[in-house]
């Protein structure tokens, strides 16, 4: 098995983009949801409720991100400094402090959402841990761990199922591994992938529950019956979610902080060789 596409999604719920390497911290991967967007109460804000979420665009540079319309219309919004207001948000269950990233972005974004929106960025007083017994380990904005990684034969066996085929980014993982049965992710333990820094070890920590997210074009943001409703007829679970994935936190000795300069981040690369157990 091999890691044959990554994916980076740098403002939760924005378009993405592929990547060839995906450099990796303790929080998942680097410029992967470290940015949300919140309402007035400090509510973090998907597609969910804004669906035309969907069709702005979040490129990380080198000192912040970078945000695009569908009519090529941008802001460059730079990383916040010390200086910036420090908050304290919410994304599900957890109160989190993160730091306002200026007017500037709020009211761009606000126009072309056309709802008053936040723009906030993880700093360094950032915490979120995951849930027990993985409380050792943190997680970003993302919604319950640090990465999530799909099988290409799973993407393909719904696809044979489908009339018209739908993309990878329906269902926004950071990894996809090609090599494997469909639905193999299911029952994967532990994940190594074998970089050009030495092998890494990640625990599968739990299957991913799908919301409505992978209804919504990934480029309009406008629902669709499928692939839904496909999902739903044959991986619905006894618990009455539809699963498609597994959720990944790196072992507690897989990464180095980036703030502590003790080491170079773990970087996945296209191609890594990936063995599970």
């Amino acid at each position: 098995m091999e890691i044959s596409a990554l994916y980076h999604f740098p403002v939760k719920s924005l378009q993405g983009h592929k990547s060839k390497s995906l450099p990796l911290d303790r929080f998942g991967a680097i410029d992967d949801r470290r940015w949300m967007l919140v309402d007035n109460d400090n509510q973090f804000v998907t597609q969910r409720r804004l669906r035309a979420m969907a069709q702005l665009k979040a490129t990380a540079t080198g000192d912040g991100v970078r945000l695009e319309n569908a009519e090529g219309e941008r802001i460059e919004i730079r990383q916040p400094g010390r200086e910036a207001e420090v908050k304290t948000v919410r994304v599900w269950n957890d109160d989190v402090r993160a730091r306002d990233a200026g007017d500037d972005a709020a009211h761009w974004l606000s126009e072309q959402l056309q709802s008053p929106v936040r723009l906030v960025a993880m700093g360094e007083e950032f915490n979120r841990p995951l849930e027990a017994p993985r409380s050792d380990r943190q997680v970003g904005f993302a919604d319950a761990a640090p990465l999530l990684v799909i099988s290409q034969a799973s993407l393909d066996d719904l696809n044979s199922r489908l009339a018209e085929p739908v993309s990878m980014l329906r269902f926004r993982p950071n990894l996809v591994i090609s090599g494997c049965e469909p639905f193999a992710e299911d029952e994967w333990k532990t994940l190594t992938v074998h970089t050009h820094d030495g092998p890494q070890v990640f625990d599968c920590t739990h299957p991913c529950a799908r919301c409505g997210i992978p209804g919504l074009h990934p480029f309009t943001g406008r629902a669709q019956k499928e692939p839904l409703r496909t999902l739903a007829s044959y991986r619905r679970w006894e618990d009455g979610q539809i699963y498609f994935g597994m959720n990944l936190a790196p072992a507690s000795s897989a990464v180095t902080d980036q703030a502590t300069g003790d080491r170079n981040p773990v970087t996945i690369h296209l191609g890594d060789r990936v063995e599970v157990r």
